[in-house]
């Protein structure tokens, strides 16, 4: 069951979804060759904490940190640790949410470290914008797949590739919540979009083929045939005047990163 939020929920989730945003930006600037991943999961839980917060993946289901830190060819859940560095040319997707007052947000970036290749910059822009496409079809009326289609169509008109393992999903008094938002798919399927619907709208994208796995420890998850891939995410609600993303301040307009 899909559940609507009223106005007053939706409030609380955008306080939680600055406290993301701040921390996401706070980490982002961050990023630098010889950082460990450690470091920015320190940052990132202490912050949390600071305002008022609880980290809202540590413990989840077992995982281990407060930030998901994924460099080069792991798509989603890499595990922070104090081995891992930062190295001139990575790029590397910072996943964070937070709990606050029995509400969640959660977003992503892909963030390059130092100076990239060109193509790994084509990769982050692309993704980027298959979120930026997917969140204008946040509309009252529109159907759910009309959000994967935006992403699936812009991604695979540059060339590359939408992971299929993992995939967006509704986010409220849970992490996760009715409905799974594919990025793929055929426009014009699944629910239609209805005020107070929000959704963690969160386009993964590979160089090469859609594929991954899961390494031994459970978590990060890999591209199968070691390109790159970057992830880009935001908290987004129906609204009667379109999308409003929680997860930045309202004045912020444009992009979504």
């Amino acid at each position: 069951m899909i559940v609507c939020k009223s106005s007053a929920e939706i409030e609380t989730m955008h306080r939680a979804g600055l406290i993301v945003w701040e921390v996401l930006n706070e980490l982002r600037m961050m990023v630098a060759p010889g950082v460990s991943t450690q470091e920015l999961d320190r940052v990132a839980e202490k912050r949390a904490k600071e305002r008022g917060a609880r980290p809202a993946f540590k413990g989840y289901r077992g995982y281990p940190a407060s930030l998901c830190a994924s460099i080069n060819q792991e798509v989603v859940h890499g595990i922070p640790s104090t081995g891992r560095k930062l190295s001139e040319g990575d790029i590397v997707s910072l996943d964070y949410g937070v709990e606050l007052e029995g509400y969640f947000g959660d977003a992503a970036v892909t963030v390059p470290v130092g100076k990239v290749r060109p193509e790994l910059e084509t990769l982050m822009r692309v993704t980027r914008e298959s979120l930026d496409l997917a969140i204008e079809k946040v509309q009252p009326g529109n159907r759910l797949s009309d959000v994967g289609a935006a992403v699936q169509q812009w991604v695979e008109r540059h060339g590359f590739s939408v992971v299929r393992e993992f995939v967006g999903h509704g986010i409220g008094t849970k992490m996760h919540e009715e409905p799974s938002v594919l990025n793929y798919g055929q426009p014009g399927h699944g629910p239609r979009l209805q005020e107070g619907m929000v959704l963690a709208i969160e386009p993964m994208v590979n160089q090469g083929t859609p594929n991954v796995r899961v390494l031994d420890d459970g978590w990060t998850a890999v591209t199968a045939d070691g390109k790159h891939s970057a992830h880009f995410e935001h908290t987004v609600a129906v609204t009667a005047n379109g999308p409003w993303i929680l997860t930045r301040p309202k004045e912020v307009t444009g992009p979504a990163w």
